[in-house]
Parts: C-alpha cells; structure tokens; sequence
C-alpha cells in the first residue's frame, strides 16, 4: 500500500510542475529536482547498520536504521520532487527542439516506459546480487546523480559555445525567434 500510494505525490503534483517550470524555469526545476532526489535517494540507500568502533574509553556501538514513518516522508519528498521534475522535461523540449516536439515528446515518454520496464527488473537482480533491500535506492543515487552531472556538463558546453547563457525554457519563444 505504500508502494502504491508513492504515485499519489507522483501525479498530482506533476501539473505544479509545469506551474513552476513557467514561473521560475525547467531548468531550475530540474536542478532542484535531480538535487533533492539524489539527497532522498542516498538516505534511501543506506542500509540497516550495526557498528562497533574502539573508543578511548572501550567500544562505542552504532546502529543505523530508517523507520517506517521516514521512509514514507522521504519517498513522499521524492515522490513529490520527481513530478515537478517529469514536468520540467516536457517544458524543455519546444526549447532545445523546436522543429521536433512531437518526435522528442514521443521519445522522452518512450524512455520514460522503458525506465518503468527496465528498472523493477534491475532492482530485483540487485536485490538477489547484493541481499541488500535498499539496493535499488543505490542504484537510483547513481542515475539521479549521473543525470544531475551530465545535465549540468550540458548546459555549461552549450554557454560556452554560445556568446551567453543557454536558452532557458521561460524564453522559448524569443529563442525560437531569434
């Protein structure tokens, strides 16, 4: 039931994403989004843990271990950052591919089903490889960050190649123009 009611946060606050992205721009969405997941998704990733170190004064014992009512907040976090994101994309498009929005759109939600394809497969072979549960948090850290990375290498090659700034989302149509 908590799985299920992931999608709640996952689709109603996907139309307060295209809100966002209009006001204050995908790309800002974007690098909130892939921030926030990669911080709720390394949380996520942390197994139960019991630790002992030597201390001065003899061992001091750790134990490490997400409840419940966190794992829910943070997968609500997540949830909720992630639809903000999934709209943010659908606003880049007409921006980076003026002449192609139908052909990227389809592609982007292509990519998008495959992902829910690919992914819960991913996540039960790690699973059986590593015995750990939180394995495929592991693995989303390392998508979400890896996307985070080349996002940001993207947007920096595209200003330096340019005389300025990328082209941002909430000037679509002055870019296009020019």
């Amino acid at each position: 039931m908590i799985g299920a009611a992931y999608s709640i946060p996952a689709t109603v606050f996907r139309a307060y994403g295209g809100i966002l992205s209009d006001r204050i721009g995908a790309r800002t969405v974007m690098y909130a989004t892939f921030t926030v997941s990669a911080v709720a998704t390394l949380i996520l990733s942390l197994p139960v843990t019991d630790c002992v170190v030597r201390g001065m004064e003899g061992p001091i014992s750790f134990h490490f271990e997400i409840g419940p009512i966190a794992f829910i907040a943070v997968i609500g976090v997540l949830g909720f950052f992630m639809s903000l994101g999934s709209a943010a994309v659908y606003k880049h498009i007409p921006v980076y591919y003026p002449d192609s929005v139908g052909a990227v759109g389809g592609l982007v939600g292509m990519i998008g089903g495959l992902g829910g394809f690919i992914l819960p497969i991913a996540f039960g072979a790690l699973n059986d490889l590593t015995g750990l549960w939180t394995s495929c948090f592991m693995l989303l850290f390392i998508l979400v960050t890896a996307a985070l990375a080349w996002m940001h290498l993207a947007i920096r090659q595209t200003e330096r190649q340019g005389a300025g700034p990328a082209p941002t989302p909430n000037h679509a149509y002055d870019y296009v123009a020019q």
